[in-house]
Formats: structure tokens, sequence, C-alpha cells
């Protein structure tokens, strides 16, 4: 429930009855994120938008890069995209497939034509062919670890090979949050990809009010870009507020967020699994919630969401984590994608427009 200083409009939350503690429908992880979630949000509260953020050093030769990215933020549509064939099973790792990465790249592209990936190689290093192959108009790579030279050296020969279609890449995902990194290992990766590939928009991924604490200020300032993770299902107010109320929250968020960015911000992961049910998931309302964020999000040349995610992948719900020995059962982790695991999409795919080959 909000404190009396916070009222719903001004940190995304609402007084509700029957709320219940985060913790005992999601674990830690989640429960980390709607505390501090809440604090970021109520202490910025009421404070006016400041300048641009004055520690931005911007790359001259990754404008022209920005400026396209921008315009596939306002006018194309994004997803995030990790490939059905695509296994981590107690740390262990199936490499994804090139006839399953087609499948899935085939399906996606009526509806879609920008992507954000997770990882350059367990072969994901054929996204970028047969994304250009089917007429995508934009991808940004992920590198999972951007201490791994091997990753980096993937997602640059796929810049190097598809300039038109690979706008950034992202140096990470979640690794501060996580302390799989500290802030002056990122800012040294950033340097080296900098180095060799000076026209790529660069950035990394993380829970959004990561973006905001002392420490990754000087991040912020050498990122082309951002892309956060809103998740309002994080919130201990989600299960019973309203779906206009889940979608308000990340307008919030991103309002915080834009005197810290350095250029467009492009929400990675944003969106509602479809299930378990009695967690308050459902089909109808992973439809409903990103009917609204299409309604109070219009995307723009400064600021959009991708949906979160392509497709159901039943592996997470026994090892969300990737990590050897991961405890517990995350069920919710298996319903995320706009499309279930046998491709066929879920009512909030099918309500998008079909888009030209």
């Amino acid at each position: 429930m909000a404190s009396p200083a916070c009222r719903g409009n001004e940190c995304g939350t609402i007084a509700a009855p029957g709320l219940i503690p985060w913790a005992s429908v999601f674990q830690p992880r989640a429960a980390s994120l709607a505390s501090f979630a809440l604090l970021w949000l109520c202490s910025a509260a009421g404070v006016s938008a400041a300048p641009a953020n004055p520690q931005c050093q911007s790359s001259r030769a990754a404008q022209p890069a920005v400026t396209r990215l921008r315009d596939a933020v306002a006018q194309g549509r994004f997803i995030a995209y990790q490939p059905l064939s695509l296994r981590v099973v107690d740390g262990r790792v199936t490499d994804a497939d090139a006839e399953g990465i087609r499948a899935d790249l085939t399906q996606l592209r009526a509806r879609f034509d920008s992507l954000i990936t997770y990882d350059a190689i367990h072969g994901a290093q054929q996204i970028p062919a047969i994304a250009a192959g089917l007429k995508f108009r934009a991808l940004i790579i992920g590198v999972w670890d951007p201490a791994d030279e091997a990753q980096l050296d993937a997602a640059l020969e796929a810049a190097r090979r598809f300039p038109q279609l690979v706008l950034g890449i992202s140096l990470g995902n979640e690794v501060l949050f996580a302390h799989r990194s500290e802030p002056a290992a990122l800012l040294a990766a950033i340097a080296r990809v900098r180095a060799r590939a000076p026209q790529l928009a660069l950035s990394t991924s993380e829970p959004f009010h990561v973006y905001d604490e002392p420490a990754a200020a000087a991040v912020l300032g050498q990122l082309d870009f951002l892309l956060p993770i809103v998740h309002p299902v994080f919130q201990p107010w989600f299960r019973d507020a309203p779906d206009g109320t889940a979608a308000q929250f990340v307008v919030n968020v991103l309002g915080k967020l834009t005197p810290l960015a350095c250029g467009p911000i492009l929400v990675k992961e944003t969106g509602v699994p479809t299930a378990p049910e009695g967690a308050g998931f459902s089909e109808a309302r992973q439809a409903t919630f990103y009917r609204e964020l299409r309604r109070v999000l219009p995307p723009s040349h400064t600021q959009g969401f991708a949906y979160f995610a392509a497709y159901d992948a039943p592996w997470r719900a026994y090892d969300a984590t990737g990590a050897p020995g991961a405890p517990a059962v995350h069920p919710e982790e298996a319903h995320w994608g706009l499309y279930d695991d046998a491709r066929r999409p879920k009512a909030a795919a099918r309500e998008l427009p079909r888009l030209p080959p």
C-alpha cells in the first residue's frame, strides 16, 4: 500500500484491499525488486525533472546508429527474443539450432520487425543472418557476459557482417543487479567495444532502479541508449490492481529515468505471464496489459517498449536463473511468451496488426 506521501500517480502504487506479500508469490529476487522499486519511485516523487544527465559522454561515431535506433523505436515493433531450441538446465546449455531459429523468426516476422537478444553465442550467432534474410529492420545483440571475449567477438562479428541490421549491443543482462559484474568492469568492457566498433550504439540492461544507484552513474554516462527492465508484476499491488495502473507504472518509471538517460529509452522487458492463474496471471490479462500500455506509451523517437517475451520457455520454471542447483520452482517463469512453446500466438500477439514483409 502506498504511503501517505506517495499517491498512486507519483509512485506507481495504489491502495487496494487484500494485498499479499510479494515474497509469498514470487521468490527473493522479485521481493528485492519490489522493495527497491517502491523506495526509488517514492524517493523521487514530487521532484521536478532534472536536465539531461550532465555525465553524458556521447559517442559521436555512434550517433548515426542511435538515429536509426530512434527510428526503429518510433516506427517498428520490438520483441525480446530467446530461441525456443535453447535450454539452460542446472547450468548446462543446449545450443539453439538454425532450423529452430528460422522457424521462430518466421513466425515472429508477421507481427514484429525488430529484435533484442540475450546471447551472442550458444547458437545465437546464427540469428543475424536469418533475421536479415527475413527482412527484420533492427537487431540489438545481447552479450550475456561482457567479460567473455568470445561473446564480444561473436557480437562484433555479427555487427560487421550485418551493419544495416545490427544497431547496437547490450553489454550484459542484470549483471550489476545480480552482482555478476561491478561498474568498473562494465566500464572497461564498454571501452573495449568502443575501441573496436565505435559506430555501434551501446547499452546495458538492468532493473530500472539500478540506473539511479550512485555506483552506476559513471556507467550511465557511457551508454548511448537505455534498456531498462520494468515489471509491474514485481510490485506488491499488482495482483489486485487494474491493468491501467500496471501500464501507468511503466510510464511513471520512464519519467524518472529520462533525466538519467543519454539517448532513447527502450524498455526491454515489461509484461505479464499467462500462468499460473492462481497467482493472478492469464492470457487475457497479458493482452489487456499490452493494450493499456500501447494507449499510455505510444512509441516515439525518445521512448518505447519491447514486448516480453517472444516464446514460452518451460525449462525456466525449474531453473529460472540458469545456475546450477537453482532452488525451488518458479512456474510463472515458463509463461512470459506472447507465443507458446509450439509457436502458437496468444491473445496479446493476435491483437497486433500484421506487418508488411
